[in-house]
């Protein structure tokens, strides 16, 4: 599939800061969202599954979490956030059902190697979004398609979530330079990752960029 004439120069008039946004995503292919803390990236994902807004809430309830439970090395490893009671942190998260994909997904990390780092590399580098179903992290209940790709993006791949946000933005591109938007979510990750070999840009700029086009200084916000 090729992209019709004009599809590049609409692109770049959306993709703002992009040495920033470069930036942020390579931090994120190293596994260095976080500072690298695999708890708090298990957290994010599992806390943004909810639907929330992930600016005014993601973000500092994981950073309560982390400033209460983490830096007071209360949890320490992804074996410790397996067996975290979580109850003690409903004042931070009262979702059960985030905490529970948390734990499961720690659980089964922890199991790969005695590096966190390491283990979500490992998982990351062995998933597949096609084959997503039969992966042990996406046979989680409550682990769906979206949260699953965020994860592979924080274990290092670089691919793309076909979450609201990310879909309406590259649609409304390819509305404007006259090509069919995508809304199979399978169909839309090939077609962004096409996209991207002919632009250029990595699929994972593409599918952050989407969160950033009206307000590009949020990307100094992402931890």
């Amino acid at each position: 599939m090729k992209l019709t004439a004009g599809f590049e120069e609409l692109l770049k008039d959306y993709i703002k800061n992009i040495s920033e946004l470069k930036a942020l995503c390579k931090k994120c292919l190293n596994c260095q969202r976080w500072n690298g803390n695999v708890v708090l990236i298990i957290l994010d994902a599992a806390f943004t599954s909810v639907g929330v807004n992930y600016f005014q809430v993601v973000i500092p309830k994981v950073k309560a979490f982390e400033f209460e439970f983490v830096k007071t090395n209360k949890v320490t490893s992804l074996l410790s956030l397996a067996k975290f009671d979580y109850k003690s942190a409903f004042h931070i998260w009262k979702n059960s059902r985030s905490w529970d994909v948390a734990q499961k997904i720690a659980k089964y990390l922890s199991q790969l190697s005695d590096d966190d780092k390491k283990s979500l590399k490992l998982w990351a580098e062995s998933s597949s979004f096609e084959n997503w179903k039969n992966d042990p992290i996406g046979k989680i209940k409550g682990v769906g398609f979206i949260t699953y790709q965020y994860l592979r993006m924080m274990g290092g791949i670089d691919t793309v979530m076909p979450d609201k946000i990310v879909k309406r933005v590259i649609n409304e591109i390819l509305i404007k330079a006259n090509e069919m938007p995508i809304y199979d979510d399978m169909e839309f990750i090939k077609k962004v990752e096409i996209i991207a070999k002919t632009t250029g840009y990595r699929p994972i700029e593409l599918c952050f960029m989407t969160w950033f086009v009206n307000n590009p200084e949020r990307i100094s916000d992402m931890p």
